[in-house]
């Protein structure tokens, strides 16, 4: 069994317990071992994709932003104490578990191994480097400021678990476009703001 075909066998038997249980970081990590971390990227950036009920993002974001940092270190998957304690019911964290399984084993047409030098070292290094900015940006208080972000971190974990370099490519595109809404708007806020303070002073 190749590593994605047992990565997808672990979520699927996570998905599957009681609904009513609860899910943490920790026991994720536990799960996977320190040997996925961009399985658990992907793992913890699809739910910031999908419509989700209120505070998941600040339940995923803080264990997302070590484990991009840890793939530009080339470390193993690691998250503090306190983070490895945060936890969501079952219920809600199931059905990213089953898309995540059923993209990591799915044969499709889209994905299949190419630009292969986009997904490993040093290139997968930078990956973690820019999925690290994005998932800061997971923490700013923008009205569906974290879908961009979490799809191209989504995108990039792909393309380094199927081997795809062209998700990697799709995912630069995506962040791209994530980074420039929120600079515009940063200066827009910001302009408004100097504005407001002119017109009181003024």
């Amino acid at each position: 069994m190749n590593d994605n075909r047992r990565i997808a066998q672990i979520l699927r038997k996570l998905a599957s317990g009681p609904s009513s249980d609860r899910i943490s970081v920790a026991d994720l990590l536990s799960a996977f071992g320190a040997r996925a971390p961009a399985a658990l990227m992907l793992l913890f950036a699809v739910p910031n994709v999908l419509p989700m009920p209120p505070g998941t993002s600040a339940i995923l974001g803080a264990p997302l932003l070590f484990l991009t940092v840890q793939l530009a270190l080339g470390r193993p998957a690691w998250v503090p104490r306190a983070i490895g304690r945060r936890s969501l019911s079952r219920a809600t964290i199931a059905p990213a578990m089953r898309r995540v399984a059923f993209g990591l084993t799915a044969r499709h047409a889209l994905l299949r191994p190419r630009l292969q030098r986009l997904v490993e070292p040093p290139a997968a290094r930078a990956i973690g480097l820019v999925s690290s900015l994005l998932a800061l940006i997971l923490f700013l208080p923008i009205p569906f400021g974290n879908m961009l972000p979490a799809l191209a971190i989504s995108l990039f974990a792909i393309g380094i678990l199927r081997r795809d370099g062209l998700f990697v490519v799709a995912g630069i595109g995506c962040a791209v476009v994530a980074v420039g809404l929120v600079w515009a708007l940063g200066a827009t806020l910001g302009q408004a703001g100097f504005d407001a303070l002119r017109r009181i002073f003024g």
